[in-house]
């Protein structure tokens, strides 16, 4: 007799039965994955990029004298290589060269400026970055700004025009960055190579010596505390979830994928670009969103499968010229970040017969924790815990197990769980506790599981700010606003948006000498010194923010004047 299933595993009755709940994946390192599949399937399709497709072994080929190029400039076993570019070929194929290399990738977001950047040289000690061309001066700015000691010694330069065809439909408003080649910087300390420089390097490969236990990638993710902190991610929990991705989708070699979520970003990189290698599939790479783009692409390429974040699919479908596109070929589509409106996902499967299935997962978790299973998924759901991975529930005070329907913080143990956090060995201990013998990640946010093992969110403890899946950190944001000459005080909190969900707010008290700033002096400064999502979009003048009787500033007090206020009759 099946005893009655208790809330840790009550998810096991949706469990899709094609599906194991847990897999071994194979004990080899990231880089066998394009190895194995360029030997299956040479001839096929990789990459396509606008109108121009990369075969396997071409991207192989390519990662391999890049890999050759960057041991001939000294890296070494287990060092880091900043990785700095939108989603492009070369992001994939400098990935995989930074592996086979036996090195480590640190992926950066392209819209960090000069500001942000430094932190992302001299926290992992990288001296090596790949970057694309219209980002290089970025680049170099913030390496000029930082001591001789921790400047980069060489640095990659990528085109991006060089991987696009004669033919290709680039939206007019791309056309300065992505169809034109732009001029090489100068580092103050070190070399410049351009791409076609690199890829002709004739020297030898090492050995690639790499196993599941080696540090494979170091993305990071920001905090309460300000600088971001590096995920140490070695080969085994990257590899557990391109594994189970490919098999959760129910994926094969014949599966189109389109890839526009950020391969910086862990959600791309993992179900996007190494899902998708592992399994043969071909990969249509956007490198930024336009709906008109994607709805030609979807068309043209007949895309099977596409993780996105909700806002796209909004978007796409608020189209005018959404019924010339064809999205008859989808067979799968989902992803997360913000919770798709109900409405939406019924047209999906009133008009397209798909059922929209989200999920969960954070950079400490490489991507998916939990995610609805496809052929049952429920809707502003988070999902069940994935494949080989349980999740609970608990008081973050007592940290005893709460009951089904109860709110409480989620925690989560399973193979795809980060070792965890570069330099940060307080942070580290922090970021776990051991619960019913396990080691289970603090997620930090909380939820609740319904009677079926779904699992739900329902608020934060982190104080962050999700601006159409981009997560805003304000501490980090008020570091980089101290910087302007005429703040004195800065605190941020998130206000409502129709569109991206939550906004960025900034409270200034101005220095008493600042005379005739403006809220778009203010704005326009933001967007110079940080990336994009994070700046501001508005800003409030006040005399002083309000703080506590130990001087700290009360933001949580500001926020629920902001919501107040929201709410209150206009």
């Amino acid at each position: 007799m099946t005893p009655p299933a208790t809330p840790a595993r009550a998810h096991h009755r949706v469990w899709p039965k094609r599906l194991p709940h847990s897999l071994r994946p194979p004990s080899t390192s990231l880089w066998t994955n394009l190895e194995v599949s360029a030997r299956r399937y040479p001839d096929k399709p990789a990459l396509v990029f606008f109108d121009r497709s990369t075969t396997y072994a071409d991207l192989m080929q390519q990662a391999e004298r890049m890999a050759a190029h960057l041991r001939s400039v000294g890296v070494q076993d287990g060092d880091r290589v900043i990785l700095y570019m939108q989603n492009c070929p070369q992001w994939v194929v400098a990935h995989f060269a930074i592996l086979r290399a036996n090195a480590v990738v640190v992926p950066v977001n392209p819209m960090n400026k000069a500001d942000e950047l430094q932190h992302y040289i001299t926290d992992p000690d990288a001296r090596v970055a790949i970057c694309a061309a219209d980002l290089a001066g970025e680049l170099a700015r913030a390496d000029a700004g930082l001591p001789e000691a921790d400047r980069l010694g060489h640095m990659v330069v990528a085109h991006y025009a060089d991987a696009i065809g004669p033919d290709a439909d680039i939206p007019p408003a791309w056309q300065a960055w992505l169809g034109t080649r732009h001029e090489r910087p100068v580092l103050t300390r070190g070399t410049v190579t351009d791409w076609s420089q690199a890829l002709a390097c004739s020297a030898d490969l090492p050995a690639h010596n790499r196993r599941p236990d080696d540090l494979a990638v170091l993305p990071y993710t920001s905090g309460t505390t300000g600088l971001p902190k590096g995920c140490m991610h070695p080969h085994r929990t990257i590899m557990h979830n391109a594994v189970a991705s490919t098999l959760w989708g129910n994926a094969s070699p014949e599966t189109v994928m389109l890839v526009v979520v950020p391969l910086f970003h862990i959600t791309g990189m993992v179900t996007g670009m190494h899902a998708g290698l592992y399994g043969g599939a071909t990969i249509v790479l956007m490198p930024r969103w336009d709906r008109e783009l994607a709805g030609r692409l979807i068309s043209h390429w007949k895309v099977t499968s596409w993780t996105n974040i909700p806002t796209m699919v909004i978007d796409l479908l608020a189209s005018p010229n959404f019924s010339q596109y064809d999205l008859s070929s989808l067979v799968y589509i989902g992803g997360g970040g913000a919770a798709m409106p109900a409405a939406v996902a019924q047209r999906l499967f009133d008009q397209f017969g798909l059922r929209y299935s989200e999920g969960y997962g954070l950079t400490e978790t490489a991507a998916p924790s939990h995610s609805n299973p496809p052929d049952a998924p429920k809707q502003q759901c988070l999902g069940v815990p994935f494949m080989s991975t349980d999740a609970r529930v608990i008081d973050p005070e007592t940290l005893q197990e709460m009951p089904v329907g109860e709110a409480g913080e989620i925690i989560i143990h399973g193979p795809e769980v980060f070792d965890g956090y570069w330099k940060r060995p307080e942070a580290t201990e922090a970021a776990f506790i051991t619960f019913e013998g396990k080691r289970f990640f603090r997620s930090g946010d909380l939820g609740r599981v319904d009677e079926d093992g779904y699992f739900f969110i329902t608020d934060r403890l982190k104080r962050m700010i999700n601006a159409s899946g981009f997560k805003v950190w304000p501490a980090e944001v008020e570091a980089l606003m101290f910087r302007h000459p005429a703040i004195a005080e800065a605190c941020v909190i998130a206000t409502q948006d129709s569109y991206r969900g939550e906004s960025v707010k900034a409270v200034v008290v101005l220095r008493q000498d600042a005379q005739g700033v403006s809220e778009q002096d203010i704005l326009d400064w933001c967007r110079e010194h940080m990336a994009v999502y994070k700046c501001p979009r508005s800003v409030q003048f006040v005399p002083a923010l309000p703080k506590s009787g130990s001087g700290k500033v009360m933001w949580r007090l500001l926020q629920e004047q902001e919501k107040a206020g929201a709410a209150a009759p206009q």
